[in-house]
């Protein structure tokens, strides 16, 4: 009995670290996606809202062909916490803040900041517990595979945009700044943490609520009327006959986040907040890597170099050691 007690708990978490990846993989499909979707409709507020919109519409779908119910017990509004509804502001927050970090940081920073908060907020709450997330105290077994993580990020983001750079193949503009760069550095980490504390969040709501998919609802829907509410206050229009003649696959986008989010409150009650971050974050900058390989919706091809290979394979050992500890 124990035995197969230990034989299920292996394939649950195996499966969840196979979310995981899968959905990370997926996300920056959605990057290309959103910012394709962003070139046509000319403001990146109203093409997220078009994204959220398509993502709430997607998983109020599947609700009904799954067979479950919208409501739920109204003891969960009176006793819960009030903090397990924003989840969907701190996506929104988390998305205007790559916006803003973009042209003062360039994209390796950009990408480097944001998984280094989320990496740190993901350890922090599962070391205490935060949003009553199952706790698992920080090892030093685990910071070194957290910085074996770290390394692996670089090796594959900023050692690569390097290398490039030397070979003359990139050349990315950023808006120098320099008085200020240091506090955007920080903001990039704080919208990470931001995105981490999400990832907790929405894990406890679709706890609660016991269904990965209304928590993910519940998420679109607070994130979609708060990307309203900034398209009323600042006046922007929807341009819908833009849209005409686009691919099909510019629609994919919110689907892509419907599935990352409901993927995401669906493992992080099994594996924790910290392994449930850094299992995503790998499969994202795997799915960077298959987009800049393949030149996948519209992406300027880029071979993958040993660099960004063995800086992977350094991110697994390191998570391999994380869940050791």
């Amino acid at each position: 009995m124990y035995r197969e007690l230990v034989e299920e708990s292996r394939k649950t978490f195996m499966l969840a670290i196979l979310i995981g990846l899968t959905i990370g993989i997926l996300l920056p499909m959605q990057t290309s996606v959103n910012s394709r979707l962003r070139q046509v409709v000319g403001s990146p507020f109203v093409a997220s809202f078009l994204s959220f919109t398509v993502g709430t519409i997607f998983l109020f779908l599947l609700l009904l062909l799954t067979g479950q119910s919208f409501g739920f017990d109204s003891s969960v509004i009176q006793e819960g916490p009030g903090w397990m509804w924003i989840g969907g502001l701190l996506g929104v927050l988390f998305l205007t803040g790559n916006i803003l970090l973009f042209p003062r940081l360039g994209s390796v920073q950009t990408v480097i900041m944001p998984i280094f908060g989320q990496i740190l907020m993901g350890l922090l709450i599962d070391h205490f517990g935060w949003f009553n997330s199952v706790e698992h105290p920080i090892t030093a077994l685990r910071l070194f595979g957290v910085v074996l993580v770290l390394l692996g990020v670089i090796g594959t983001v900023a050692l690569s945009d390097w290398l490039n750079r030397r070979r003359g193949k990139l050349v990315v503009s950023m808006e120098t700044d320099t008085g200020n760069l240091n506090l955007w550095r920080l903001f990039g980490i704080f919208t990470g943490m931001m995105s981490a504390t999400q990832t907790a969040i929405n894990g406890y709501l679709g706890t609660v609520l016991e269904s990965a998919l209304k928590g993910a609802l519940v998420s679109f829907v607070v994130g979609t009327m708060a990307l309203l509410l900034i398209l009323l206050v600042s006046r922007q229009p929807i341009p819908l006959g833009r849209l005409k003649g686009q691919p099909w696959w510019i629609w994919l986008g919110g689907i892509i986040g419907a599935l990352f989010i409901g993927g995401n409150v669906l493992i992080v009650p099994i594996v924790g907040t910290g392994i449930a971050v850094i299992i995503v974050i790998v499969g994202l900058l795997c799915g960077s890597l298959l987009i800049d390989r393949f030149g996948w919706f519209g992406a300027k091809k880029n071979p993958v170099t040993g660099v960004q290979l063995v800086s992977l394979i350094v991110m697994v050992l390191g998570i391999v050691l994380i869940r050791l500890s």
